[in-house]
């Protein structure tokens, strides 16, 4: 009989579980989509095709421009078009969280729901980038953005995916995210470069040059933040592998962009795969950052958890010693 019950539980957990892994793999799919499209937003940018197609959301008036078609126009035109893949995926990401949100967890809803918003604003962005002849603040508004959809669809996956953590990682939560926002603020410095041309015009009329030194100067503070996420996993000797490995991962991103971003300043943007490279490799950085934060405040989570057992224990272990006194 206890057999039984065993297993129709399992069963139940079994079929709880089947649409939380879908929406779990549909996220790392968005999330991979959207590293991809912060890649080719910034080559578009560098290739000077972001008003490749001077109408929105349309291009020449076509879905598909073939008679247009050039290689900047298919870098605005596939920018658009993996945009609208990501949007359609995030509705069914919203759709599939409220219909299964009882055997779901109760924030999930909710943060599909800001997802869903962070896209569409995202889009209403794209659209004024055209129509207002890629103004710089909206340009940077439009990266920023991009950013922070992706640090969401991050969250979500990495809170869905299942971890047994060692409840050792002390300040490390507090340390990734600390480095996490330093990254995020540093690459809003970068997009504000890049959609201002401050690198260009500083070395060809000494302008706006305080644009491109805040973001030379502001690699300080995040640099810092990431070494000690690294160091501080280095001295935790309990720490789970998976976090060990983010670690690493950071500290190895964080050096190849500053290799990167120091060759791109030597070359005076003018390698333009190098210059989507970098953009990139910070959108990476940021990502790692992210999950090895949320990663490491569920870890923590564990370790009050355990913390908090022996007092529980010890309480009804009071309790019952009690009961048997008076009885």
């Amino acid at each position: 009989m206890n057999e039984f019950v065993l297993e129709q539980q399992n069963v139940a957990v079994a079929q709880q579980q089947v649409p939380q892994d879908k929406i779990r793999r549909l996220v790392w799919r968005m999330c991979v989509a959207t590293l991809i499209l912060m890649a080719i937003g910034s080559a578009t940018r560098v290739m000077n095709a972001g008003l490749a197609c001077p109408d929105w959301p349309l291009c020449y008036g076509e879905l598909v421009p073939t008679k247009q078609m050039n290689f900047q126009v298919f870098l605005e035109w596939f920018h658009r078009l993996d945009a609208a893949l990501i949007g359609i995926s995030a509705i069914a990401l919203l759709g599939l969280s409220w219909w299964h949100r009882k055997s779901l967890p109760k924030w999930l809803p909710w943060a599909s729901t800001f997802a869903l918003f962070l896209i569409v604003f995202q889009g209403v962005l794209g659209g004024l980038t055209v129509t207002q002849l890629l103004r710089f603040d909206i340009v940077t508004a439009h990266l920023g953005t991009a950013l922070l959809f992706f640090t969401t669809l991050l969250i979500i996956g990495t809170a869905l995916t299942p971890y047994q953590g060692t409840g050792s990682v002390g300040k490390l939560p507090w340390v990734g995210v600390i480095a996490a926002i330093l990254v995020y603020l540093q690459s809003i410095l970068g997009a504000l470069v890049g959609s201002r041309w401050a690198l260009h015009q500083c070395f060809a009329g000494y302008q706006l040059c305080t644009v491109m030194y805040s973001h030379i100067l502001g690699l300080v503070p995040p640099t810092v933040a990431t070494l000690a996420v690294v160091w501080l996993s280095w001295r935790t000797p309990a720490l789970h592998p998976a976090l060990r490995r983010l670690a690493n991962m950071a500290g190895g991103l964080l050096i190849l962009q500053i290799l990167l971003g120091v060759a791109t300043f030597r070359l005076h943007l003018q390698v333009e795969p190098l210059t989507v490279t970098h953009q990139a490799v910070g959108a990476c950085l940021l990502g790692t950052l992210v999950v090895f934060s949320v990663l490491s405040l569920r870890d923590s989570y564990t370790n009050n958890s355990i913390n908090s057992y022996p007092l529980e224990t010890t309480a009804s272990a009071t309790t019952e010693q009690t009961s048997v006194s008076n009885s």
